[in-house]
């Protein structure tokens, strides 16, 4: 039987990452669409942020995107986000939107290319001494569109003199996460396209160097909890991205296309002794056309909702019949778990905690949505642009 107070403990315990460019505008290739009241600069990011967690209390750090995010005092904005109860959480590196870029960055065959690229690495990282941030978050578009474009294990050697240079500029504590995406924008070989690539690299450079999943970067079909239970099992997962995905790299609400995927996912996780502080938990999702600061809300409580589920499971039983061999009784406690109502246990964690059972109603009723309309007028509004 599982200890219903020990899963409520462990629930208290989750922390759940929010990305600083979710609460800019987005879109698709096609179009960005503005909402009134989006944040205008870091600052009021932050702002947003803290009210995601005020709610929540599960979501106490942000990811910050340089150059989205850039700011004259890094050191200030990590007062203001204490100020506001959070602190700032992975560093994210931008290699791709630089017209230097059209052929790669630092897999590019020109070494003042690849300079620049690693340049903006290494300033990453300054940024994150300056934060107090753990964690440097690598996502590389670098890849070739047509056969022969250029030599695929020369870009790979050249990745690995990046990534090594880098990685040797790490401080104590600091982590670097390479992510990888299988597609997009690079159609014929992307450079970092799966795990295998991204674990190999991470293997050979050292303990500092983990492995980012991001739920939405897998080819259909894929089976992302042996991806997760091979890399908790090898020490190298470092974190997940989680998003949702239909057709490619959709970057919808976690949870919306596949829950029963998060719950498996998650209970690979918990299995593998990946619900800590060694495993980050990070929201990496654009809100199109829903109002972003409930969406993200919705979000972390999808997380919640998979990982109760997970911790729910009877493990010994579990364990019984899979070595009785028996698969429909095995199947069948994943689906009693899977299967229970969690929303009423995580609405008493949540009085427990001192917060509202329904944190979407709370937000709704602190008039947060109506005031930043009305006050954030005028200037740019932050936004990855297309």
């Amino acid at each position: 039987m599982t200890d219903l107070a020990a899963v409520k403990a462990a629930l208290k315990t989750q922390a759940v990452e929010t990305p600083s460019w979710a609460y800019g505008n987005s879109g698709t290739r096609f179009k960005v669409f503005a909402q009134p009241g989006v944040p205008r600069d870091p600052w009021e990011k932050l702002q947003d942020a803290a009210k995601v967690h005020e709610f929540t209390r599960v979501a106490p750090t942000v990811a910050l995107h340089i150059p989205w995010d850039k700011v004259d005092d890094y050191a200030a904005l990590a007062r203001h986000a204490e100020d506001h109860g959070l602190k700032l959480g992975a560093i994210n590196s931008n290699t791709f939107q630089d017209d230097d870029y059209r052929l790669g960055s630092i897999c590019h065959a020109d070494p003042a290319v690849r300079r620049k690229a690693l340049d903006h690495l290494l300033e990453c990282v300054d940024i994150m001494d300056a934060t107090g941030s753990g964690d440097l978050k690598l996502w590389f578009a670098d890849g070739t569109n047509y056969p022969g474009q250029d030599d695929i294990r020369a870009r790979q050697d050249r990745l690995a003199e990046g990534l090594a240079e880098v990685y040797g500029r790490l401080g104590d504590g600091q982590r670097m996460l390479l992510e990888y995406k299988f597609f997009e924008p690079a159609f014929y070989a992307t450079d970092v396209p799966d795990w295998g690539t991204a674990y190999a690299h991470c293997l050979k450079l050292g303990p500092q160097a983990q492995v980012v999943v991001d739920t939405g970067h897998h080819a259909p079909g894929t089976n992302i909890e042996f991806i997760v239970a091979t890399l908790l099992r090898e020490g190298k997962l470092g974190g997940f991205d989680f998003n949702s995905r239909f057709y490619a790299d959709d970057d919808l609400m976690v949870g919306a296309a596949d829950p029963f995927q998060l719950f498996r996912i998650m209970y690979e996780v918990v299995r593998g002794g990946g619900f800590g502080p060694g495993v980050a938990f990070m929201l990496d999702q654009c809100h199109n056309i829903e109002a972003k600061i409930p969406a993200i809300i919705r979000s972390v409580m999808n997380v919640q909702e998979a990982t109760a589920k997970a911790l729910l499971v009877d493990r010994e039983a579990l364990a019984v019949a899979q070595r009785e061999g028996d698969v429909l009784g095995a199947n069948a406690v994943l689906m009693d778990a899977y299967n229970t109502d969690v929303r009423p246990l995580l609405a008493e964690v949540r009085e427990e905690m001192g917060l509202d059972r329904d944190p979407i109603a709370a937000y709704a009723r602190s008039g947060w949505a109506e005031k930043i309309v009305a006050e954030r007028v005028g200037g740019e509004q932050a936004g990855w642009g297309a």
